[in-house]
């Protein structure tokens, strides 16, 4: 795992990031401290004196604060009776090298966080601080807004705890209770089935059905059927009565995913349904009468969209309300609470101990575009978990899907051992890389190995070993 430098941390001090404080007269604690904190993907920041951590509680409105209890100037709990004059909801963590009762009391009593006895396990400081920053998150509101606290919180363990996740919480919450028809729009794998069934749960339909209809997943020949339900003997092979989606969903909401899926020709007849709340089974000539709630999504712009393959009157009725959910790209806020939550929940389906992810693995993800959204992240931390070790950080060659050459060859070249040279070598930091190149194929890349590491590889085995490294680093 490789260790950032805390010098560099002032120059960061305006980042978006989650922000820790870490308050400790102590330089080399602080210099711990910082690791962790980044580890985990926040942003610290500093300060060696009670005063200071005053000033920046106010400058740099942390998100969380790690405080040692013995300090030149002042006590460590004089300073959290004064932050919580202020930030009564501002998570503390109380730090102390002593590790005696009375402090773990005065702690309890004065209502930090939590306190912490040196020495500790990292592992242990990365889930304590996860914990108080999940508090934190889970107070973004106040009483005198119009959010009800437990759907917020629903809503916020699933999505984040940016702007953009709180706009579309506070919309979700005003369209649930009317009966208008919602159409959420947002990329694959940005969670808009999420958004449609907490609109559902949160109206006055939450007690009857969420009926889920995927309208790409379904055969042109049978997506009547299965909307509309079929009387026995329509047609061949309709051998019972079947009940259509739409009946199904009586009294609750029918979710038409993807519906830009549908075919042209059905569009028509949702169409129809939706002016008439009412359905017929194929092979009957009874219409009935269906009381229900739509919820549609798309991940395509449906009201430019070439209206030979989509009714631009479906668009209107299925468009009385929208929500707009922004790809994972545009909301970066979102990623580190994600990545952790995933981490978690990981950690504790496989019965391992993953501590976070190292600070290149951060940069990693930070810099990726998660064309997949939060679903491709999902699965990243997941497979990551599984091959990384316990009690270790998830390491940037675990994130192998995310490393996307800019200019990739077009096709894996024949290795030579022999005809492979060492080209050049570069100083990366304070350790050595190697780039090699194959004369054939032309085929460059950079590893970090050594002069010697290398000529010991090409004297091994004909230059066999060094011919598996070259194939993995291309593979």
């Amino acid at each position: 795992m490789k260790l950032c430098n805390p010098s560099s941390i002032q120059s960061d001090a305006g980042s978006a990031m989650t922000k820790v404080l870490i308050v400790d007269d102590v330089e080399e604690s602080r210099w711990v401290l910082s690791n962790i904190v980044r580890q985990s993907g926040f942003l610290p920041i500093m300060a060696d004196s009670g005063a200071r951590a005053l000033v920046l509680t106010e400058q740099e409105e942390p998100d969380a604060i790690l405080l040692d209890v013995g300090l030149p100037d002042m006590n460590g709990f004089d300073v959290l009776q004064q932050i919580q004059k202020k930030h009564n909801s501002l998570p503390v963590i109380m730090v102390t090298g002593n590790g005696n009762i009375e402090d773990a009391k005065h702690a309890l009593r004065a209502n930090a966080f939590d306190y912490v006895a040196k020495p500790f396990l990292n592992s242990d400081m990365i889930q304590l601080l996860t914990r108080a920053l999940r508090q934190r998150i889970s107070r973004p509101w106040n009483p005198s807004q119009d959010v009800p606290m437990k759907e917020c919180s629903e809503l916020l363990k699933s999505m984040g705890c940016s702007i953009y996740v709180q706009k579309i919480i506070r919309e979700k919450t005003k369209v649930s209770a009317t009966s208008f028809a919602v159409l959420v729009i947002g990329e694959t794998g940005t969670g808009k089935e999420l958004v449609s069934r907490a609109i559902h749960e949160e109206s006055g339909r939450a007690t009857k059905p969420f009926i889920a209809v995927d309208c790409g997943a379904i055969p042109e020949a049978l997506i009547e059927s299965e909307l509309f339900g079929h009387e026995k003997g329509a047609f061949t092979g309709a051998t019972g009565l079947k009940i259509g989606a739409f009946e199904a969903a009586a009294g609750g909401t029918i979710f038409l995913d993807e519906i830009a899926n549908l075919p042209y020709s059905v569009q028509g007849k949702i169409l129809r349904v939706l002016e008439t709340r009412s359905i017929r089974r194929i092979g009957s000539i009874q219409e009935k009468p269906i009381d229900f709630r739509v919820v549609a999504a798309t991940n395509i712009d449906l009201k430019n969209a070439d209206t030979k393959s989509f009714r631009v009157d479906l668009y209107h009725r299925l468009a009385e309300f929208t929500i707009q959910i922004p790809p994972l790209r545009e909301r970066r806020e979102d990623l580190v609470y994600l990545v952790n939550r995933f981490l978690e929940r990981t950690n504790l389906e496989l019965s391992k101990r993953v501590v976070g992810l190292s600070q290149d693995s951060w940069d990693l993800v930070h810099a990726y575009q998660w064309p997949g959204n939060v679903r491709e992240l999902r699965n990243e931390i997941r497979r990551a978990v599984l091959l990384c070790p316990d009690n270790e950080a998830i390491d940037c060659s675990l994130l192998s899907n995310l490393m996307v050459p800019l200019n990739p060859p077009t096709r894996k070249p024949e290795i030579n051992a022999s005809e492979t040279i060492i080209h050049q070598a570069e100083h990366f930091e304070t350790e050595p890389a190697m780039k090699l190149s194959d004369s054939q194929s032309g085929f460059e890349f950079s590893c970090q190995l050594s002069t010697q590491d290398i000529e010991s590889l090409i004297s091994m085995d004909g230059g066999l070993c060094l011919t598996k490294v070259i194939g993995q680093a291309m593979s």
